[in-house]
């Protein structure tokens, strides 16, 4: 039964990332090529124009795949033997090994822990579970307070440091787990999109999940065209339109996976701060960035800062962002800050 629920939870999710990506990009198809598969739980896909010295799909197919395998490998929390949990399996206190790769992870999930004053952190982990989340969910009644209040104290990203040469990372309580799920597929997206290119295809379009990177003019010129769907019940709606060109998109939200955990289910981005899940009139952040790993992670702090401190951390940090808000009465507004956020015909009222 929980698998089947778990399922439920990622097709709906599936669903509205191929409606982002099919509401502005109707017309690529058919001046593209493209190949995708599943990894990490989510669909990936790489599109690219073809021409001369590019590579033939089935290449592209065969080593797109293996690069993702070992990937989930290194990085998935699902597999018992990944890096990734050995990692949070290992003692505390000591400067543990752990790949560039790894590193490189945990020093850009730091980084924007910091920026978002802790909105955003890598170790969020013990308090997923109880909220129905991750490999250990538990469906049901809410955490109580006291359990909650037990397991914030091992939720704080400063218990964490990084080292890049010998690449290695420290816990300072053996209670602090990571969670680099965020991250990490940004990472995947920004590592399919290098593969893209050493491939020949320069001109592309990478995606995992709901994280994007473009490099190219894609196949008009103006840049990938790429649409942004306004969660909410129906079909989807397009909030914006984003011609990407030599950059990232990510768009974070509470609004679709949400775990059977209470009357109203509980949304999978938490806050770190509190311990609860991360609930208030936003239903969905988008940030654009110059990596996948960096617009996946800004976004979802983004996103658990709100509606009021998020844009203003945005602005304050030159973060491009789009801030979809919902009221309770159901009408949908929008807060930009930062350039080329293009209005979509019938799109909500944006807010200055």
């Amino acid at each position: 039964m929980d698998e089947a629920r778990g399922l439920t939870r990622r097709l709906r999710r599936l669903a509205w990332v191929a409606a982002c990506l099919a509401l502005a990009g109707a017309g690529v198809a058919a001046e593209s090529v493209a190949v995708g598969g599943r990894a990490q739980g989510t669909n990936w896909s790489l599109r690219w124009v073809p021409g001369p010295g590019t590579p033939v799909p089935a290449l592209v197919q065969r080593e797109a795949a293996a690069l993702l395998e070992a990937f989930e490998a290194e990085l998935s929390a699902w597999r018992p033997d990944s890096a990734l949990n050995r990692l949070n399996a290992g003692p505390a206190g000591e400067w543990l090994p752990v790949s560039p790769r790894l590193a490189a992870i945990v020093a850009e999930a730091l980084a924007v822990a910091e920026l978002t004053g802790g909105a955003f952190d890598p170790t969020v982990e013990p308090l997923l579970g109880p909220w129905g989340h991750g490999p250990a969910a538990r469906p049901g009644p809410p955490p109580a307070a006291a359990e909650l209040e037990r397991l914030r104290a091992a939720v704080d990203w400063r218990q964490l440091a990084v080292r890049a040469d010998p690449p290695a990372v420290r816990r300072a309580r053996a209670e602090t787990r990571l969670d680099l799920s965020s991250p990490a597929k940004g990472r995947a997206t920004d590592e399919l999109a290098e593969l893209a290119r050493r491939l020949g295809a320069t001109n592309h379009l990478a995606a995992v999940g709901g994280d994007l990177r473009a490099a190219g003019g894609g196949p008009a010129g103006a840049g990938w065209p790429v649409g942004i769907a306004a969660p909410g019940p129906g079909e989807p709606a397009l909030a914006r339109r984003v011609h990407l060109r030599d950059a990232a998109l990510s768009t974070s939200g509470n609004d679709r996976n949400r775990a059977p955990v209470g009357p109203a289910g509980a949304g999978h981005l938490l806050d770190p701060r509190t311990g609860y899940p991360a609930e208030s009139r936003l239903v969905a952040v988008s940030v654009r960035a110059a990596t996948s790993q960096r617009a996946s992670a800004l976004a979802t702090g983004l996103f658990v800062l709100g509606p009021e401190a998020g844009p203003a951390r945005a602005e304050a940090a030159g973060i491009p962002a789009l801030f979809l808000e919902r009221s309770p009465e159901g009408a949908r507004t929008e807060r930009a800050t930062g350039p080329g956020w293009e209005p979509a015909q019938g799109s909500a009222t944006r807010q200055p």
